[in-house]
């Protein structure tokens, strides 16, 4: 009878702590989940012509997609300006013969601390986040802001 009831408690004890430690939803995945569920253009449902298609409106026709959700998948390019130190992040995408590309920059949440640890320079990345303008100096540029990565 007690060994029944040692392995019970043990039992017990393993599903408690996984309801504890995380093995559901976290706050962040929640957050993720629901940014993902407001997508006002999802490139990751279309084909490789009219994804490439759509991204060159959007670089052509951008005020159409400004405050919009986007969500992409492409290649992930890095481009770091040595005068500001800052990084630059982008979605890559080709066309159907992979001849042209089109990129759109990402502006990463910050629920991120350290972005060059989870990607490098090539990896497959799909992001959400909202479409919108910034300058710096003359020049207007547009990125997806507060992006997520998925």
């Amino acid at each position: 009878m007690k060994k029944k009831y040692l392995a019970w408690m043990a039992i017990v004890m393993i599903a408690l702590t996984g309801i504890f430690t995380g093995c559901g939803s976290s706050a962040d995945e929640a957050a993720k989940e629901e940014k993902a569920s407001q997508v006002d253009v999802d490139l990751t449902q279309m084909s490789s012509t009219m994804v490439y298609s759509e991204v060159f409106n959007m670089v052509n026709e951008p005020d159409d997609y400004l405050g919009k959700m986007i969500k992409m998948e492409g290649t992930f390019a890095l481009y770091h300006d040595e005068n500001t130190g800052k990084d630059y992040y982008a979605c890559i995408i080709q066309d159907a013969t992979a001849c042209c590309s089109q990129g759109i920059e990402f502006e990463l949440s910050e629920d991120y601390k350290n972005p060059g640890s989870l990607m490098t320079e090539g990896d497959t990345v799909t992001v959400v986040g909202e479409f919108d303008q910034y300058t710096e100096g003359d020049l207007v540029y547009y990125t997806l802001r507060d992006a997520d990565l998925l």
